[in-house]
């Protein structure tokens, strides 16, 4: 069902060992837990001009990451039914290892999505979706670039930077100002996007349960549960947003 680790992503910064992950980890949900408690008799700080940059940087870098995997799909004739890991160290093999590393960083990076909510006070952001989704997504792609850094993984980080691209593009424009509000009618469609994500890599994860593919099984069935989790918590996110709301 699983693999032994990637001999080549063993030493690579926060990969070498669970301990950095699970120790930033612990400190967030610190940060969730006690950051409210802090601010409650301080003003909401305004940070227009950090998350402007943030957001920004955080676009182009999902935008560099969506061309890596899909730029090195296409050389590697990648297929999206079956693809085992290229464990050699050749030179698409690393690469594919290496934009990995980079998607697992950028979960590193996203982190500060919930710092910058309580530093402005936007509790009601920070919601279990949230938590939940942000806190896994460390383990998720700490699991991926330690044991298969590529194969079946690429179509999920292709994915996933494409639809980052529009959402934060979407932050980015949020956090321009209240003059940007009338521009921002489409995060409804934003979530049908992120929902149609879902449906993608629960199909794509659940084929090669049922076919044979040098690819862990265990991988598969793992993103599979993950994926319905999510699926089920985005829906019931579009509900009380976009349908209840109106009601």
């Amino acid at each position: 069902l699983f693999c032994i680790s990637d001999p080549r992503t063993a030493s690579w910064p926060m990969v070498y060992s669970p301990l950095p992950i699970t120790l930033l980890f612990a400190f967030y949900l610190f940060v969730v837990a006690l950051g409210p408690h802090y601010m409650r008799k301080r003003k909401p700080l305004k940070l227009r001009g950090l998350l402007i940059a943030y957001n920004l940087t955080m676009m182009t870098l999902s935008s560099y990451m969506f061309y890596e995997f899909l730029v090195i799909s296409i050389l590697g004739d990648y297929s999206y039914l079956c693809q085992p890991v290229d464990y050699s160290q050749s030179e698409l093999g690393m690469r594919m290892a290496r934009v990995c590393w980079w998607f697992f960083f950028s979960k590193v990076i996203e982190l500060l999505d919930t710092v910058f909510f309580i530093l402005r006070k936007k509790q009601e952001q920070v919601t279990f979706l949230h938590v939940y989704h942000h806190g896994t997504m460390l383990f998720n792609w700490w699991s991926g670039v330690k044991y298969v850094p590529g194969g079946q993984a690429f179509f999920i980080g292709m994915l996933n930077s494409f639809v980052h691209i529009f959402m934060y593009g979407y932050y980015t424009l949020a956090s321009l100002g209240p003059r940007m509000h009338r521009y921002l009618w489409w995060k409804r469609y934003l979530t049908i996007m992120q929902l149609c994500q879902f449906l993608a890599i629960a199909v794509h994860s659940s084929y090669n349960l049922f076919t044979e593919c040098p690819f862990p099984d265990g991988f598969n069935i793992a993103v599979f549960i993950y994926i319905l989790s999510l699926t089920a918590l985005f829906l019931d996110f579009y509900y009380q947003t976009y349908t209840r709301g109106k009601q």
